[in-house]
């Protein structure tokens, strides 16, 4: 039986938090909009609010919810996470609040997983006290989607690693502590066991940041959270590797299918603010006969909107109910068909949205603009669209078999021939 439900206990931690991020949290995205201002420790202001906050939600059990009990954290489930992390999808700073932003919240469960006792006291401990920040270092320029296309290396020197490379798009390298970076180690082995993790610190000698590789709502060269970083003779340990050697693929996976849901449940959130907005802006705004709520052209888009996020809500926890049942045999194509749904979703509700509201909607005080960044990343991140798609489409399809006879063609001629043996009083 698949129960949704929640206990009492934790529904009222659900509605704790709801109106704790609407009352205290929904705020600071407007004294701090950018959407690297939670991780950003210059803003002193903005700390001095934000450390008390993170207090209030640790005396209520909710802080790194994202781990499970063998991890660290509480331990509730990824059915649970999703009440969170949809009322924390409204707000840019949520999870940082909460303790569970990207990319710390899978760099975290891998630390956990994979860890020795010395890199986890060293790395995971300060990263779940929210004392420092981190960055995961994996695409290139030359190869993003597939990683057997990565020549980043580290090469063995002694009792070390030296690390030569490019990478970008990594999140936070620039106001991060340390980097956990995918490098090739073994380049003549099987394609998924060429790459390894290694953990760098931030301040290593060699690292070089190429230019700041900002995002469409970003200012060009504005520092940003999203560098593009050279690794220039980076010397690490041997005892900075994550995991075994040859294993960096393994590694990655284990962080990005939760990556792909935690992205999804907190896209409920994005949807639901967007769905907010339509409907206070459709009843505020006037026209000659009425509010514009009374068109039907707009009573259609909100309409479709609440329909679809009705939708979308129940897929989410059905992949996060799958999640917690441990029925990893089925969660390759639902996590896959889920990216897909994500992407999609936030896409058309936040250009639907942004479009209701008419040249207000594209005004820069309206938060559409990072949405829409926000949209395209998440049709991006973790894996294109497109390369999930097909996964999706490949996987439904080996479910079937060829249809029985030597010609296609007379397929439905054999059913029905079929049908009547086996119900012999159908003919006259």
């Amino acid at each position: 039986m698949i129960d949704f439900s929640l206990d009492a206990e934790f529904q009222t931690k659900v509605d704790w938090a709801r109106e704790f991020v609407r009352t205290k949290v929904e705020p600071l995205d407007h004294l701090w909009p950018e959407p690297t201002a939670p991780y950003d420790r210059s803003l002193t202001k903005a700390r001095a609010i934000l450390k008390p906050l993170q207090d209030e939600v640790r005396r209520q059990g909710l802080w790194a919810c994202h781990l499970d009990h063998e991890l660290g954290g509480p331990g509730y489930g990824q059915v649970k996470l999703t009440y969170i992390n949809e009322i924390l999808g409204r707000t840019n700073w949520g999870p940082v609040v909460f303790g569970c932003q990207g990319p710390d919240s899978g760099n975290s469960e891998i630390l956990a997983r994979f860890g020795t006792p010395e890199q986890k006291e060293r790395w995971l401990k300060p990263l779940l006290d929210g004392k420092v920040y981190s960055c995961f270092s994996m695409t290139e320029p030359t190869g993003g989607a597939d990683p057997t296309l990565f020549v980043c290396s580290a090469t063995q020197d002694g009792d070390d690693y030296v690390i030569d490379g490019e990478k970008w798009y990594s999140s936070h390298a620039n106001l991060c502590d340390f980097l956990i970076v995918m490098a090739v180690t073994d380049p003549q082995a099987p394609p998924y066991e060429r790459a390894s993790m290694f953990i760098v610190p931030a301040d290593s000698p060699g690292i070089e940041f190429v230019r700041e590789t900002g995002v469409f709502t970003e200012p060009l060269g504005a520092k940003g959270g999203h560098p593009y970083v050279r690794y220039k003779g980076v010397r690490v340990p041997k005892t900075a590797m994550l995991g075994p050697r040859g294993q960096g693929f393994k590694v990655a996976q284990s962080r990005l299918g939760g990556g792909r849901i935690h992205h999804a449940m907190r896209t409920i959130g994005l949807v639901q603010k967007c769905l907010d907005m339509m409907g206070e802006r459709a009843q505020s705004r006037l026209l000659r006969k009425g509010p514009l709520a009374d068109i039907q052209g707009v009573q259609y888009d909100i309409g479709d909107t609440w329909i679809a996020l009705q939708q979308f809500r129940l897929h989410v926890l059905y992949v996060a109910w799958l999640v917690d049942q441990g029925r990893e045999d089925d969660l390759r194509l639902a996590i896959s068909g889920l990216k897909v749904a994500t992407a999609n979703i936030s896409k058309d509700v936040v250009w639907r949205a942004m479009h209701l509201h008419g040249s207000l909607g594209v005004s820069n005080e309206m938060p559409f603009a990072h949405m829409l960044m926000t949209a395209a990343m998440l049709g991006l991140a973790d894996g294109p669209t497109e390369i999930h798609r097909s996964v999706v489409g490949r996987l439904v399809a080996r479910q079937y078999a060829p249809a029985s006879g030597p010609n296609p063609s007379e397929h439905l001629p054999t059913r029905r021939a079929e049908a009547l043996r086996t119900h012999p009083d159908a003919l006259d």
